[in-house]
């Protein structure tokens, strides 16, 4: 679909949200998917009524309506309603409270079981089961699910905020789920209606350029960090977080074990809970 005149300034302001004023690409075709897809942000504060019915069912359908490695279907997600259960992963998430008030709220899953129970009730063995590939295969699954899910849900109104944090514990998080050897929580989901106030804004992103290699890639930094860390501090300061720069912001992250929050441990839970990784 090409741009008319009137889709010009709309998709024009989407770039600029995204990227910044005279970072932005030149926006080509332009629709309302497009501009679904360009207006997502973050939203951790959460109105505490449902939306109507059947909207998670129509997003999970949304969700199986995406790829799938070789339609394997290696994923799985557990829709949690149970205060108490929502309580304990919210602290093992870093006490992120919204996972308690937000009204729907998922952990995705990277799933082999279902194919392993297949194998069992056919009397053969897959043998290229046990492998990282199929780990990664399955939590690559997961990830296009919940995107998807995400694309329907800020479609129809909704605010969303990934969870990362329930790795912190896969272990207890998967004892909660009551989940199955080879079946693993991969992340969580809060969706619902945001508090007034609370909507969020569209955080900004990396150039194009440091992102969009043509041919080769390019690892030559061209000033990329430079020109987006002050944005990202500004957007930080507007939001009221701590007024740190996007290049800090990696180091804090990546640069102790502290920081990983137990998930430096993660391999060894991930075997655990039934994935040899060979």
């Amino acid at each position: 679909m090409t741009m008319d005149g009137n889709q010009m300034p709309a998709a024009a302001a989407a770039m600029t949200a995204r990227y910044g004023a005279g970072a932005e690409p030149k926006a080509g075709p332009w629709n309302e998917t497009l501009a679904v897809l360009m207006s997502h942000r973050s939203v951790r504060g959460f109105r505490t009524d449902a939306p109507p019915e059947g909207t998670l069912e129509t997003l999970v359908a949304a969700a199986q309506s995406a790829a799938t490695s070789s339609n394997l279907q290696t994923w799985s997600v557990v829709a949690v309603d149970r205060p108490e259960v929502r309580k304990e992963i919210a602290a093992i998430a870093g006490n992120q409270k919204h996972i308690e008030v937000c009204p729907i709220f998922l952990v995705f899953l990277a799933d082999t079981s279902r194919n392993g129970r297949l194998a069992q009730e056919a009397g053969v063995e897959l043998a290229g089961l046990p492998y990282l590939e199929s780990f990664l295969v399955s939590s690559i699954d997961a990830a296009l699910a919940a995107q998807n899910t995400v694309v329907a849900a800020e479609s129809l109104g909704l605010a969303n905020v990934y969870i990362g944090a329930v790795r912190n514990d896969v272990t207890r998080v998967a004892e909660l789920l009551g989940l199955p050897p080879g079946a693993a929580p991969v992340f969580g989901l809060c969706i619902g209606y945001p508090l007034p106030g609370r909507e969020g804004e569209v955080k900004p992103r990396l150039p194009q350029d440091a992102i969009l290699h043509r041919e080769t890639y390019d690892a030559a930094d061209s000033g990329h960090r430079a020109a987006y860390d002050p944005r990202m501090e500004e957007f930080s300061r507007r939001q009221e977080m701590a007024g740190s720069t996007w290049s800090q912001r990696v180091i804090a992250r990546l640069g102790t074990f502290k920081a990983l929050h137990g998930r430096e441990k993660l391999k060894e839970k991930i075997i655990g809970l039934g994935f040899p990784l060979r």
